[in-house]
């Protein structure tokens, strides 16, 4: 479907690919994505918290203001921009609650036990631009990238190679 994509996806692909993606990775059949929707929503929240942390974060470290978003925009969002370009990690918080979905029975309540499991994220093992590091250091030279592209030093920004087998529990 992706290879399909138009400008401004007027076909609604990224919709319907979230209907399957959705769909395919818990085998829990009433599952329903939404942020009120029942667990594992709150996992996913929690963890889309944790990314969108370490992402504002990593833009300020590379003098960008997470609040001037690409795509995202709305004035009364402070991380437009931490929203745009989050994207591309949220496979990784989505990996780490299927393990948790997978591996414990009691996950509607937000614990803080699975808050230490889900903390784990900015430490995840990413594969960017052929060099393992930290989730936390990667979102880094995302950000970096993205700052140097702004200034017109480069023309690419970095992002995690998943075909290198990038998702990886530590």
């Amino acid at each position: 479907m992706s290879e399909s994509v138009q400008s401004g996806d007027p076909q609604n692909n990224e919709g319907q690919a979230a209907a399957i993606y959705w769909g395919s990775l818990f085998e829990l059949p009433y599952f329903s994505r939404g942020r009120k929707e029942e667990a594992p929503n709150n996992l996913l929240n929690y963890g889309y918290a944790i990314l969108r942390a370490v992402c504002a974060r990593s833009l300020v470290g590379s003098g960008l203001l997470p609040a001037s978003g690409i795509f995202h925009a709305n004035k009364y969002n402070a991380y437009c921009l931490a929203d745009d370009i989050m994207e591309p990690y949220r496979p990784f918080v989505d990996d780490v609650v299927c393990e948790i979905v997978r591996t414990t029975s009691e996950y509607e309540k937000l614990t803080p036990q699975l808050k230490q499991q889900l903390l784990r994220i900015p430490a995840l093992d990413v594969v960017i631009d052929g060099k393992k590091s930290p989730l936390m250091v990667a979102m880094s030279r995302t950000s970096s990238s993205l700052s140097d592209c702004f200034a017109g030093v480069s023309r690419k920004i970095l992002y995690p190679d998943y075909g290198s087998g990038s998702i990886q529990s530590t």
